[in-house]
């Protein structure tokens, strides 16, 4: 479950201070995926994820964490994302630290692995520079 990212090129986030690395100011754009064992991570977020990674924007880093294994990471990206409710899978786009573009867990479960990376590479067009490509 954690390699259908990683072979992404998507890096775990296992604890709080990886995330803050991930998240710290001037880190450009990340996405942050909540991983998780459900069904709809499987055949679809995880997926969606390596379609949309393929576009050529992209954000300069992407990294995951995981809801049941990686808690304290979890919980610390959620404090992060507190103006959002939470969801396991979901995923958030941020730009330096700050979080512009949230899919949550009701708009991944409905849609096709294709049509949630049509999602993703809308807001990686709308957020995500060839400056923070080149970062990466």
């Amino acid at each position: 479950m954690r390699a259908d990212l990683t072979r992404h090129g998507v890096e775990e986030a296992r604890t709080p201070a990886d995330v803050d690395r991930l998240l710290a100011p001037g880190s450009g754009s990340v996405l942050m995926i909540v991983n998780s064992v459900c069904g709809c991570a499987a055949g679809r977020a995880r997926p969606a994820v390596g379609m949309a990674l393929k576009h050529p924007a992209r954000p300069a880093k992407a990294a995951s964490v995981f809801a049941g294994g990686d808690e304290a990471a979890v919980a610390h990206l959620r404090n992060i994302l507190s103006d959002y409710p939470p969801s396991s899978p979901s995923m958030a786009l941020f730009q330096d630290g700050k979080p512009v573009y949230m899919l949550h867990r009701s708009e991944i479960e409905r849609r096709e692995p294709f049509e949630i990376a049509q999602l993703l590479t809308a807001a990686f067009d709308r957020f995500c520079t060839s400056d923070s490509a080149a970062k990466r």
